[in-house]
């Protein structure tokens, strides 16, 4: 089976439903988005220091492929189609209480950086962001699941603290912003 088709060459795809759809539908763009950011979660397994969260990160890739079919399919989740639901929302949080129950407390905002796996985890953070900004535009246009909007919320939560995560782990000194002595124009 060839892996090209040839039919997305005028600028349009088809949704699950076989609808065809300009390439940057909000549809397109809200689940392009979330595979962008599987790619990214995928990266994040590639680092050793962050070895240890491997399964709840593999549980966030099940849940991006998820959301990403939920918003694929003009007519909502089918019965029987895989979707998030609350209880993933609640383990989400459990999972930044995890990581944050060693670290110092949060007293100011921390430039992203430090090593590898912490750059790695502020990106993650950073596509996540857009990925619920495409999710709430298209909600904006079509409703879509609440909990899912949700689950990406904490998400980029969960990044961000998974970053302060391995810096501590690490030993790396996060760099604090407003940065002392820096150069202020």
């Amino acid at each position: 089976m060839r892996i090209y088709t040839r039919t997305g060459d005028g600028g349009e795809t088809s949704l699950f439903d076989g609808t065809r759809v300009n390439k940057d539908d909000a549809r397109i763009e809200a689940y392009g988005t979330l595979d962008e950011l599987n790619a990214v979660v995928g990266s994040l397994l590639d680092h050793i220091v962050l070895q240890p969260q491997r399964e709840a990160l593999l549980d966030v890739q099940d849940h991006l492929f998820r959301i990403g079919g939920m918003f694929a399919d003009p007519n909502g989740p089918r019965e029987g189609q895989p979707r998030v639901e609350a209880p993933a929302v609640a383990k989400l949080e459990g999972w930044i209480d995890a990581l944050e129950s060693d670290l110092p407390p949060l007293r100011h905002f921390v430039l992203p950086g430090g090593s590898p796996a912490i750059s790695a985890c502020h990106f993650a953070r950073t596509v996540c962001r857009r990925a619920e900004r495409r999710a709430v535009a298209l909600d904006r246009l079509v409703s879509q699941s609440e909990v899912a909007l949700k689950y990406l919320n904490r998400l980029s939560d969960a990044f961000f603290t998974l970053g302060r995560w391995a810096a501590n782990t690490e030993g790396v000194l996060e760099e604090k912003w407003p940065r002392e002595g820096g150069n202020r124009v």
